[in-house]
């Protein structure tokens, strides 16, 4: 193609042709030999297979060919000074933050990894990560408070001008201590009766799915109720009673692994439920942001691999 050809001294030394109306001029805003400059233009020229200019007359003058161009010219250049502008904050040490929004879904499975290959890059932009429920981080992301939210997909009312892309999905999973009472066994569907749960709190994004899975399972409702989706008050919890925590599975996937905790024998594929990434609609992301949002799409790569 004539396009790989093509250097950026060709480019450049064609656009300062055309703004200043001179071959003379422009070899001294280019600090260059008028013949290095005749060189240029006529190998671009030569590339592109047409003629740029009119010699006809003094100095240098636009053909048709020559002004269609320049607009592509000059919006080139502009990119690629944009480029290395944006390059230079991304890696300056007083960067802007990447003002991150995660809800608990992620918190302990895709974004501590994602941001350990952000922060591998040595990149300036500090990652701020903010916690809390997926309306107020919505409403934060609207604002422009956040630059992306990170967790499963939000109501279709606080989704009003966002994007969303799905990265991966997961499932809610019965968790409970090490060596519980239900542990092991094959059914222990109908003794939940008999036990405290943990659940989240009407509001979240899980608890719709969370009631109809009750609904559509006959569930019994547990022996008490304690509402939350804290990560930390969670754990603590039911690593101390006999409660079941009803949660999504990145939550307390990296306790089931070590075997901390244990999943319970109640079937939830039924609740599998879209985990990725909201943004604003028609604003691009910060060059940080960007950066992140890369690590994050490779670390979901990784966990939708198994």
């Amino acid at each position: 193609m004539p396009s790989a050809s093509i250097r950026l001294r060709h480019v450049r030394t064609f656009v300062a042709v055309a703004r200043e109306g001179s071959i003379v001029r422009a070899a001294d805003v280019l600090a260059v030999t008028q013949p290095a400059v005749s060189k240029s233009i006529k190998e671009l020229e030569t590339i592109l297979g047409t003629e740029l200019l009119d010699r006809t007359r003094r100095g240098g003058f636009l053909l048709p060919a020559g002004e269609i161009f320049l607009r592509h010219a000059e919006s080139s250049l502009s990119a690629l000074r944009q480029g290395v502008e944006q390059l230079d904050k991304l890696n300056a040490p007083d960067a802007l933050p990447v003002r991150i929004g995660a809800l608990p879904t992620v918190s302990a499975r895709l974004l501590p990894e994602a941001i350990q290959r952000y922060r591998s890059q040595g990149l300036g932009a500090t990652p701020r990560i903010v916690t809390g429920p997926t309306a107020f981080l919505m409403t934060q992301l609207r604002q422009g408070d956040l630059d992306l939210v990170i967790g499963r997909m939000g109501a279709a009312e606080e989704m009003t001008g966002l994007l969303f892309e799905h990265l991966y999905s997961e499932p809610i999973v019965f968790a409970a201590r090490a060596g519980h009472p239900l542990a092991g066994l094959a059914s222990p569907a109908a003794d939940l009766a008999r036990f405290e749960c943990l659940m989240p709190p009407p509001g979240s994004v899980i608890r719709p799915t969370v009631d109809r899975l009750f609904l559509a399972a006959n569930l019994p409702r547990p022996a008490a109720v304690v509402e939350t989706v804290s990560l930390a008050f969670g754990r603590a919890y039911i690593r101390a009673t006999d409660a079941i925590w009803i949660i999504s599975e990145g939550v307390v996937l990296e306790d089931l692994r070590a075997g901390i905790l244990t999943r319970l024998a109640i079937p939830t594929a039924d609740t599998q439920g879209p985990v990725g990434i909201s943004t604003r609609a028609g604003l691009a992301l910060p060059p940080a942001a960007e950066t992140l949002l890369g690590s994050l799409r490779l670390v979901a790569a990784l966990i939708r691999a198994g």
